[in-house]
């Protein structure tokens, strides 16, 4: 299970900073398509990737050094640019039209009173990069229209469920035992879902047929392993970066089938609009800490300017094997 942890930084990309690592990369992504002029395609195709890595690379690290107010700005359109070059990976003629480079979400009009960033909104759209990121790149179809509030999105991250555990009194994650190619899940995931453990491992079953091996259970765990190590999401187990272990969620959600790199994406779409467009609120959260969204907004910003990079290379590196 180490496979997530050869990324380092962003050195992990300068085999992608080569016109020909980079054109070579993306005929063998075209190929296994069957694209029609597969080397040309990618021979056309290779500077806009990397210039799409490279602009990526240099949001992040000016959201690095620059203060927390437009720290979102930096973070949402660096994580954008990447999202473009793993699209080029698949789609050799991105981009198309106009409607694919919308955003493809929106947010609500806000009330300047009593604004609560938890209980805010993004609904997805019928066009634009969120939608096309998630036909193209995760083949989910069906997602415009969906309003998901913050809490939610944050509720996914699993990085934050300690933050969740001190401000709320409880874990959005249970993390995931290891010993060698044996997971083991405490059993106290049956009290989050209400279920019996035959019920339980069934629904394991239908969620993930193809990937999970179920082993004999104890008094404790319930135990499994997986036939594949080509992906890093193993929806819905999630790969926590900071303790570097796989995490379960703890509350049943159509969202826990949602790719990370889309939850990273509307939480920062919603944080750059909030920033550019409600300064008298983000400003006043930022100087005087009034409540919790302080907290979690730092914390999500510090894990995503780490973990957006991170979750791009593992997608990149998933087509180079």
């Amino acid at each position: 299970m180490l496979l997530m942890l050869d990324f380092k930084n962003w050195d992990s990309f300068l085999y992608f900073f080569s016109a020909s690592s980079s054109q070579s990369f993306l005929k063998k992504c075209y190929k296994l398509r069957s694209t029609d002029l597969a080397e040309q395609k990618s021979y056309e195709n290779c500077y806009p990737f990397i210039y799409y890595l490279e602009h990526g690379q240099i949001y992040y690290n000016q959201a690095k050094n620059a203060p927390l107010i437009i720290q979102p700005i930096l973070l949402f359109y660096g994580l954008v640019h990447l999202i473009k070059a793993c699209i080029l990976t698949i789609d050799p003629n991105y981009p198309e039209s106009t409607t694919v480079l919308a955003h493809g979400v929106s947010t609500r009009k806000r009330k300047k009173q009593q604004y609560h960033f938890f209980l805010d909104e993004v609904k997805i759209q019928k066009s634009g990069l969120l939608p096309y990121m998630g036909e193209k790149m995760f083949h989910m179809k069906h997602l415009e229209g969906e309003k998901i509030t913050m809490q939610e999105l944050l509720s996914q991250i699993p990085e934050l469920s300690l933050m969740f555990s001190q401000t709320k009194g409880k874990n959005t994650f249970l993390q995931i035992k290891r010993n060698d190619d044996l997971l083991s899940l405490p059993k106290i995931i049956l009290d989050h879902y209400h279920m019996t453990e035959s019920r339980f491992t069934d629904f394991l079953k239908t969620d993930m047929a193809d990937l999970i091996i179920l082993q004999e259970s104890n008094d404790q765990f319930i135990n499994f392993s997986l036939n594949t190590l080509d992906n890093v999401e193993f929806l819905p187990f999630k790969y926590n970066l900071e303790n570097l272990e796989i995490n379960f969620p703890t509350t049943k959600s159509v969202l826990n089938n949602y790719p990370e790199l889309l939850i990273h994406y509307l939480l920062l779409y919603n944080l750059s609009m909030i920033s550019r467009y409600e300064t008298e609120w983000w400003s006043e959260l930022i100087k005087m800490m009034p409540n919790q969204d302080y907290p979690f907004i730092q914390s999500f910003l510090n894990i995503t300017s780490k973990k957006g990079p991170f979750l791009i290379y593992q997608f990149l590196k998933g087509k180079l094997s």
